[in-house]
């Protein structure tokens, strides 16, 4: 997403829902929000939004666990907060898709999940690479150079 405005408008709208209902946890986000959330086996894909009968569904793969399944969740609830009509399927093997809704998908998991002042501490202060800094925080590289555009 090259568009500045719209990386603006996504970062705000993480940093309001975190502000309001004083969380980083999406499960916790999204049980506020009303939205349902099952965990269990839904094949190759690691998650999936949909918006059926006026609800708000997702889907988590059980197969995932740590920072993969709280940044699947984070990136499904971003789809439900950003394209709540819009049925969105996250892939396995298609994780950084570059469709404008992914992009913005993954934009709102990064900045609700990792803080300003986690990425000052590892730039400023350990001066780390964005690799190692991938490394320990446990998210792909693409991802942390997502959250810093």
């Amino acid at each position: 997403v090259g568009d500045p405005g719209l990386n603006d408008y996504v970062r705000k709208k993480a940093a309001y829902y975190k502000k309001k209902y004083n969380t980083s946890d999406p499960f916790k986000l999204a049980d506020l929000l009303g939205i349902e959330v099952m965990i269990g086996d839904i094949g190759s894909r690691l998650g999936c939004y949909m918006y059926m009968k006026r609800s708000k569904c997702i889907w988590i793969n059980e197969s995932l666990e740590g920072n993969e399944r709280l940044f699947v969740m984070a990136h499904e609830v971003g789809h439900a907060l950003l394209h709540p009509k819009e049925n969105c399927y996250f892939l396995r093997n298609h994780t950084l898709l570059n469709t404008r809704t992914e992009i913005e998908a993954n934009k709102f998991a990064v900045e609700f999940l990792i803080p300003d002042e986690l990425l000052t501490e590892y730039f400023r202060y350990q001066e780390y690479s964005i690799e190692q800094t991938a490394r320990f925080l446990g998210y792909q590289r693409e991802l942390i150079e997502l959250r810093l555009k």
